[in-house]
């Protein structure tokens, strides 16, 4: 249905539907690169593509050919020289509700595993400590300890902390759907304000959400009692089975670190 014409231009309801959509696109990329060199390099594409448009539509072929050739140029160094800002805003995109709830199999069957193996071994009462990789990479917690790169599962879980296993004294440390590795040593917290009470594995699980992002799942031996740790505290302590998977549900995202 055509709307109505500029020069030669037809201009029809499709077309203003498809300008809002790919304006509204380049805007929500901009204010995710806003103040960064990505952001900058961003807006000269966008006005090479509108001075390409201009060109074009007034008939100007030699501008309109040079112009084209420095916006081919632009679109591959803006890919290779911000690989890691083009990562993260994917990861952005991934992390919205509804790329969630379509790609949510592979990480609800996670978060069900790792419940699964928390109740199981505040059951036992035998100490777990399970760290929960975010944005923030965790190589060199990784690298000291044993590499596993397995698919998480409750039974697996368990056995790592079985009290006879040879990995059991330590972290485990899962990225995405994978256990990258086990028996991490993570830092102590040096904070004077913590319990006199809480052993080892709760100055390790503090220590590491305060230096990193991650979220740590304690389950406490003596008392058989889980607990969570993020931003440096523990957030909920004494949690249930409803409450920690509510709070997976919240927190669990897909990691770009290493």
């Amino acid at each position: 249905m055509t709307l109505f014409k500029v020069g030669f231009l037809t201009i029809t309801l499709i077309d203003i539907v498809d300008l809002l959509f790919v304006s509204w696109l380049f805007y929500k990329v901009y204010i995710y690169f806003k103040g960064t060199r990505a952001g900058q390099m961003l807006a000269g594409l966008v006005f090479l593509m509108l001075a390409s448009f201009l060109f074009n539509a007034f008939g100007f072929s030699a501008s309109s050919w040079l112009v084209n050739q420095f916006q081919t140029v632009w679109v591959v160094a803006f890919v290779i020289l911000f690989q890691p800002e083009l990562r993260r805003l994917l990861i952005y995109v991934g992390q919205t509700r509804f790329f969630q709830k379509i790609f949510r199999v592979g990480t609800s069957r996670t978060i069900l595993s790792i419940i699964e193996a928390a109740m199981q071994l505040q059951e036992r009462h035998w100490g777990g400590l399970i760290v929960i990789q975010k944005e923030t990479g965790l190589r060199s917690y990784k690298e000291q300890g044993t590499q596993l790169k397995a698919e998480v599962t409750a039974p697996l879980l368990v056995s790592i902390f079985n009290p006879s296993s040879p990995l059991h004294d330590g972290a485990v440390i899962i990225q995405n759907d994978i256990i990258d590795a086990a028996a991490c040593i993570l830092p102590l917290t040096e904070s004077k304000m913590i319990d006199p009470e809480m052993g080892t594995r709760h100055r390790a699980a503090l220590g590491i959400s305060e230096e990193t992002d991650a979220i740590v799942i304690l389950i406490s031996e003596e008392k058989a009692r889980i607990s969570v740790a993020e931003d440096g505290r523990f957030s909920h302590v004494g949690i249930d089975e409803v409450g920690l998977q509510k709070f997976l549900n919240d927190r669990m995202f897909i990691s770009s670190g290493d």
